[in-house]
Parts: structure tokens; sequence; C-alpha cells
């Protein structure tokens, strides 16, 4: 098995991972959570969120891991994959920097990050309100924009690795 192989084989495995993780938290967190009162939902958010944010190694291992992994597959096979092969790895590639992990920096993370910044103990309900429209559904759109774009990227890696 060849290096390049071997660097398809794993984006293909975190690039589904990250997939998963972000289905997850549209089909279950964020519909699980959104039955909470204002105050709750926020500090429900603030505590899932702080895990990620405290550099849980698992998890960057596996983010980090898929773009790294993507990038050297995307190196490797440009020069060894031909027509459909190319087309369909460089499509991978794009759509997961441009679609999946550039909304969750520009977007998903600074929504993140105003989320934990909100003192929930000293605010009123006014302003946990306001807080959480402020934050639920513009995080939630671009997360189900996430989701949809990181599945077809995973679609995408798994017709380069069928066509080997």
């Amino acid at each position: 098995m060849s290096i390049f192989q071997l660097s398809l084989m794993a984006a293909a495995l975190l690039c589904s991972l990250v997939a998963g993780l972000v289905f997850t938290f549209a089909v279950v967190v964020m519909p699980g959570i959104r039955t909470l009162g204002d105050g709750e939902f926020l500090r429900a958010f603030q505590v899932m969120d702080r895990v990620i944010q405290n550099n849980q190694p698992l998890f960057l291992v596996v983010w980090m891991g898929s773009v790294i992994a993507l990038l050297a597959a995307a190196a490797l096979g440009i020069g060894q994959l031909e027509g459909l092969g190319r087309l369909l790895l460089i499509s991978a590639v794009l759509v997961y920097l441009l679609g999946v992990q550039l909304p969750t920096v520009s977007i998903n993370v600074p929504l993140n990050n105003a989320v934990q910044a909100f003192d929930i103990g000293a605010s009123d309900d006014a302003a946990l309100g306001a807080a959480r429209r402020d934050f639920e559904s513009r995080w939630n759109r671009w997360n189900s924009i996430r989701t949809v774009l990181a599945i077809l990227v995973s679609v995408l890696l798994l017709l380069v690795l069928l066509r080997l």
C-alpha cells in the first residue's frame, strides 16, 4: 500500500469522523438542548464547548488530523490520479476547506466564544433570551451547512478510494 493510499484512507476516516461529529450536533445535541430554558441552554452549550476549547486531545487529533491527512492525500494524489479521480479529490479538498473548515473558523467558533464569554449568572431573563437568539439560529444554520458538506466530502473520498 502506498503512502498516497494510506493518507487517502486516513483522510476519509478522519473527515468522516468530523462529519459524524457535526451530524450528531445537528440531529441530537442541539435538538436535545433546544427544549431547555435560555439560561440552561446557554450553560449546557458552554459546558460542552469547554471540553473542545480545553483542547480535548482526541477531538484535536480528529479535527486537525482531517485537514492534514486530506492535504497530504491531495498533494500525493494530484500526480497519481487522472481524470475523474483527480477531480473528485480536488473537489473534496475544496468543499472541506471552504465549506466545513472555513465556516467553523469564521462563524461557529466566534459564536462559541461569545457564548463562552457570556456571564449567565449576572444576566436577567431578557439578556439570556437575547444571547440565545444571537447564537442559536445562526449556529444551527451553519452547522447544518457544515454537516451536509462534510458528508459530501466523505462520499467523495470514498468514491476516490473505490476507484483505486
